[in-house]
């Protein structure tokens, strides 16, 4: 309760913290958006290389900190030229894109999976060749299945990235540690919680604009430009676009 209190006492002069320091936490939420983007991207690349099934199971056994760590600490103190040292920036790219990759990769190979098996029969009756009915059949309405878990696992990677300040990349989290030694757990916190919301809720608002443009389409929902309204629900909710794929 003393801290509720407290929380309202110093709520004044711990607005007069968050000003001061506002140029340094604008860089962090610069470094998290980089971050965030990047290993995102990366993660996209990865899902859609159709990676050994090894590199999946590892990638997904092990710990995102290890990796974190083992890119950080350990590849530099590897013989040469195996061993060299990356900017913590490109660690923590590397880092978050393999590892949520490797959880993307199995979203994309079970939308494909998912798509009806007419529509590979189609492709004979067609005489399209496998790689060409592969890209103009099979992934558009793959990609339209897939938009919602991948839009998740961006989130999910958002909130990951929280944790590459410990490589001393100085993203939100970092800025957020520094005010806290100002105002304390309760205003800090709640500062950390409102920011990474917003970040997060421009990254629905991105991944269902692409919903909703991929089932356009394929003929299976709303153009856009009729849809801006349901851009803030829910990814994969089935008012995002209408006519859902069935």
């Amino acid at each position: 309760m003393n801290g509720l209190i407290g929380f309202f006492e110093q709520l004044g002069p711990n607005l007069e913290v968050l000003g001061a320091r506002l140029p340094q936490i604008l860089d962090g939420v610069w470094t998290t958006v980089l971050a965030t983007v990047l290993g995102g991207m990366l993660a996209l690349v990865i899902s859609f290389a159709f990676v050994a099934r090894v590199f999946v199971e590892f990638f997904r056994g092990t710990s995102l900190v290890v990796q974190l760590f083992w890119l950080c600490f350990v590849l530099p103190q590897l013989p040469y030229p195996l061993g060299f040292r990356l900017e913590p920036l490109v660690v923590g790219v590397l880092a978050l894109g393999l590892n949520y990759g490797a959880y993307g990769a199995e979203v994309v190979r079970g939308s494909i999976g998912s798509v009806p098996k007419g529509q590979y029969e189609a492709l004979s009756a067609l005489s399209l060749s496998p790689v060409r009915g592969l890209f103009r059949v099979i992934i558009p309405q793959a990609w339209a299945l897939m938009i919602p878990s991948l839009s998740n696992l961006w989130i999910q990677l958002l909130k990951g990235s929280a944790i590459v300040y410990t490589v001393t990349l100085y993203d939100l989290f970092f800025q957020v540690e520094q005010i806290r030694r100002q105002t304390g757990t309760w205003f800090a916190f709640l500062f950390a919680l409102l920011a990474y919301y917003l970040i997060a809720w421009v990254i629905v608002i991105i991944m269902n604009a692409l919903e909703v443009q991929a089932k356009h389409r394929i003929g299976r929902g709303p153009a856009l430009s009729t849809s801006l309204g349901s851009l803030l629900r829910a990814p994969g909710s089935a008012s995002v676009a209408k006519g859902g794929l069935t």
